[in-house]
């Protein structure tokens, strides 16, 4: 019976060490905080505890969490944001999430682009900053990867800025790491967190977008900075970084189901960890001072 637990258990180890496996199976059960997406991971920012883990080594598509490093490449290449840029067919993505409110010709600066890109999703966005950066789309993506070399993410390749390849793929431990470098700029926190953000489109037409994240602007969260993301191939997807409890935390959660899995499972997490510390007790405040 010892040496059949044993062997299980290498098992088991050498499946999530791989790192290589896409998504797969149903959710699971256990006993926790209940979380329903297929891959977590909740991280201490400062610390680097790691506080609740779930499949945190598979690799898997992460939709338009790519854009923070989109928007990472496009502050490091330093072109300035009043900079005002057309919108072209050639920006466009040819197929399934081609749509955009966004029409040719309409002019924008890349501080509204990249604003757009972060905080509603805009696909279109993210293409439009990435064609316009030096060397346009090729050099654009393979800076994407170098910065992911760069930050450690080992397990991370990019293919496109926007989100939409099923080739961009990275994993729950590695988004950390994007997560901790998008909160060091200034502009990212700004930008992704925004409840709203009007543009004008064309000459007689305004178009509000709102923040894709249904926790931004909740009076029960503080959110540093935060990212969505859909595609069918990777789910809903949620990445954050917020204060918790006096608490920077970061918060990876992939391939949920359901729009409104990924949220839930955030306040799943907040409600797991509160109750994990318990009630204070008493006269522990005097022996803190002592």
């Amino acid at each position: 019976m010892r040496l059949r637990v044993v062997f299980a258990g290498a098992v088991v180890a050498l499946l999530l060490g791989t790192g290589i496996s896409a998504y797969a199976g149903s959710p699971k059960t256990e006993v926790g905080p209940g979380v329903r997406s297929a891959s977590a991971l909740v991280v201490d920012a400062k610390s680097g505890e790691v506080i609740y883990a779930r499949d945190a080594g598979v690799v898997g598509p992460i939709a338009s969490v790519t854009k923070l490093m989109t928007a990472l490449v496009v502050l490091d290449g330093q072109q300035p944001l009043d900079e005002v840029i057309k919108i072209t067919a050639q920006d466009r993505w040819k197929g399934k999430g081609a749509f955009s409110h966004l029409p040719n010709g309409a002019k924008l600066t890349r501080g509204d682009l990249l604003r757009l890109a972060l905080m509603a999703s805009e696909n279109l966005a993210a293409r439009t900053l990435a064609n316009n950066y030096p060397g346009g789309m090729p050099a654009f993506v393979k800076t994407m990867n170098m910065k992911a070399k760069v930050l450690g993410m080992t397990q991370t390749h990019f293919d496109d800025p926007s989100g939409l390849s099923s080739r961009n793929v990275s994993t729950a431990r590695d988004l950390v790491k994007l997560i901790n470098a998008a909160a060091r700029q200034q502009e990212i926190r700004e930008f992704s967190t925004l409840t709203s953000h009007e543009v004008r489109v064309s000459r007689k037409s305004v178009f509000q977008y709102r923040n894709t994240n249904l926790l931004i602007g909740k009076p029960d969260w503080t959110i540093l900075v935060q990212k969505t993301g859909y595609t069918n191939d990777a789910g809903q997807c949620l990445v954050m970084q917020a204060i918790l409890d006096d608490r920077v935390v970061d918060m990876v959660f992939l391939n949920s189901f359901g729009k409104l899995t990924r949220t839930a499972d955030a306040r799943r997490i907040r409600k797991w960890m509160e109750a994990q510390q318990g009630p204070e007790p008493a006269g522990g405040g005097e022996l803190a001072k002592k």
